[in-house]
């Protein structure tokens, strides 16, 4: 019996991560039959197991569905790195959106994916489909396509080999047109999505870059009819810039003498 419970537990830990990630994408909430189509488990399994979830505070229900608990967020608060980089970074997220009071993003990369850590909701944030602790595509979004160029070679090969996954319309699906992109942000410093995370909407990003290597990125996203493209790849270059000298200086202090810094 009890190794028959120990099999299980992996099994529903499984089935519990997939209820979870059912929205990603940016979904706020989702209906019970909804979960079930995007889980592919029976419908009283995801009944059964959400609320666990609900009880655990990792789920939220009410009338309309299940939206993601604020236990979720408890948690996430213990992850001493994004917590490290959220802290750091919010003074220039808030310098960047009083400069342009539009949307402002910091994301890091996570597989083949942006994952947003903190998000300054601008005067036209309408639609937009990111979310703090939400995921898209990298090659759908700038913070994706910035932390892309500048990721290692291997990382950037294995991402073009695989099939390009597209959110609207405008997303691009050719390899060796994204390929081209990065190439450009890598010359510029600057990484631009145009409609491919969301119709009516373009952004700017730029990567945090700590030794070459980019830990983050930043972006401004608008409405198209508000896009002044070089005063915000200003602005959102020059935030980067100063959160990625507050990162060094903040790991040079920490580095006990005699031991070369990032080693």
């Amino acid at each position: 019996m009890e190794r028959k419970q120990a099999r299980d537990q992996p099994n529903m830990l499984d089935k519990c991560l997939r209820i979870l990630r059912a929205f990603d994408g940016g979904a706020q909430q989702l209906r019970l039959s909804d979960l079930a189509r995007r889980t592919s488990l029976p419908l009283s399994t995801v009944h059964r197991l959400a609320n666990s979830l609900v009880e655990q505070r990792l789920l939220a229900q009410d009338d309309g569905g299940y939206q993601l608990g604020i236990g979720l967020f408890e948690l996430s608060s213990l992850v001493s790195v994004e917590q490290e980089l959220r802290v750091a970074a919010r003074p220039f997220l808030q310098d960047l959106f009083m400069a342009t009071h539009e949307t402002v993003h910091l994301g890091v990369r996570e597989g083949a994916d942006v994952v947003y850590v903190e998000k300054i909701h601008g005067h036209s944030d309408l639609g937009l489909p990111s979310r703090v602790g939400g995921r898209l595509p990298l090659g759908c979004t700038g913070i994706g396509k910035a932390l892309l160029a500048f990721s290692g070679e291997e990382v950037r090969a294995e991402y073009l080999q695989r099939p390009l996954r597209a959110i609207t319309n405008k997303s691009i699906v050719d390899p060796e047109r994204l390929e081209r992109e990065l190439a450009e942000v890598r010359a510029t410093g600057l990484a631009f999505e145009r409609e491919e995370a969301t119709l009516g909407r373009e952004c700017v990003a730029a990567p945090v870059l700590v030794q070459g290597v980019a830990v983050a990125a930043m972006s401004i996203s608008v409405p198209v009819s508000a896009y002044r493209m070089p005063q915000l790849a200003a602005a959102v270059k020059t935030s980067a810039l100063g959160l990625a000298r507050h990162l060094r200086t903040a790991r040079e202090r920490r580095q006990p003498p005699g031991e070369e810094m990032f080693g």
